[in-house]
């Protein structure tokens, strides 16, 4: 295909794109941003984009690892960790030139629809040519799925999904919203109490919640060979049993050997949130979008919404959960 029929083809995709965007259902989130529902899910424009060229444009290889979250579910502490347990496979990562060490968890392991794929569906991925290829998106699973169905038949990468309870990520979320916006926890009850009513009506940020949740649960069940589904809460109450279980699913064990010598301890200091944000790379700098390195490291505490929270907000989403996970083998 020569010059002229490439640029031909991706004009029609960005016009494709543009016309379907402006079909869509809209509503308005907690912050005032519009938001479109494609496929179930709500996304802004530049976002659902860079989702429509990612699935226009990606091309799995065997190798593969994605990470995959709800928003502020954890997936910054479990990047690192991803990373870690994928450098397994060169033991002298665990040093002091461990690339952790001098670049962001998201730098290192870019987001497929919001670094990658914003503006093209044929990004210059050059610099991902070492496998195993490591990448992280918010997508549910039934759109990953649908992107990736054809490819996976004869390429079947790896997904690795972490869930969190709804009330933390909420609380987490406003966290974030609220160092983005540079104004104190305590004078933005007004900001928290909007949120919740976004995340209750489902019309969030790559939302709703229980449909993100539920649809990687769904798919590790159809193929845990090929996704495994990790509870943040257990990640941070069993650390050493669930890196374990993650090295054993990429295919890296521990060996005997590894584990009597602390290399399990290892991974984990270097991967804990507290050694993350007092690293200087985590300090300084900020993502393709603005947002600086500094504010994804909170507390990550469970239960540290009850601080927050108040009992009807409690018990509304917990008829929520009770509602929209019934029948579904899941612990809040």
């Amino acid at each position: 295909m020569d010059v002229n029929e490439i640029s031909k083809n991706l004009e029609r995709d960005e016009q494709e794109t543009l016309w379907l965007i402006s079909s869509l259902p809209s509503d308005i989130d907690f912050n005032g941003t519009k938001l479109l529902k494609y496929q179930s899910c709500w996304y802004d424009g530049k976002t659902l984009q860079g989702i429509l060229n990612f699935h226009r444009g990606f091309k799995p290889q065997e190798t593969d690892i994605i990470v995959a979250s709800f928003p502020k579910s954890g997936t910054t502490w479990l990047k690192a960790l991803k990373a870690l347990t994928v450098a397994l496979l060169e033991r002298s990562k665990h040093s002091s030139n461990h690339p952790l060490l001098s670049d962001n968890p998201h730098g290192l392991v870019p987001v497929l629809e919001l670094r990658l794929y914003t503006e093209t569906s044929k990004p210059d991925l050059t610099s991902f040519s070492s496998t195993p290829r490591l990448f992280s998106t918010h997508v549910p699973f039934h759109y990953l799925i649908h992107t990736l169905q054809e490819a996976l038949k004869t390429t079947p990468c790896k997904v690795v999904y972490v869930w969190r309870n709804l009330k933390d990520a909420l609380v987490s979320l406003w966290y974030f919203e609220c160092a983005n916006l540079k104004i104190k926890i305590d004078e933005e009850r007004s900001l928290l109490e909007s949120m919740f009513e976004s995340f209750c009506r489902g019309v969030s940020y790559y939302g709703p919640f229980w449909e993100h949740v539920l649809s990687y649960w769904r798919g590790s069940l159809e193929d845990s060979k090929n996704v495994l589904f990790l509870r943040y809460e257990e990640l941070k109450i069993e650390p050493s049993a669930q890196v374990k279980k993650l090295a054993e699913f990429l295919g890296v064990p521990f060996s005997v050997e590894e584990e009597e010598s602390g290399c399990v301890e290892e991974i984990l200091e270097l991967c804990s949130l507290d050694n993350l944000k007092n690293l200087e790379v985590n300090k300084i700098g900020k993502t393709a979008r603005g947002v600086e390195h500094k504010n994804f490291f909170h507390k990550g505490e469970v239960g540290d919404s009850k601080n927050y929270l108040t009992p009807e907000m409690e018990r509304r989403i917990d008829m929520i959960i009770e509602e929209r996970f019934r029948g579904a083998d899941l612990k809040f």
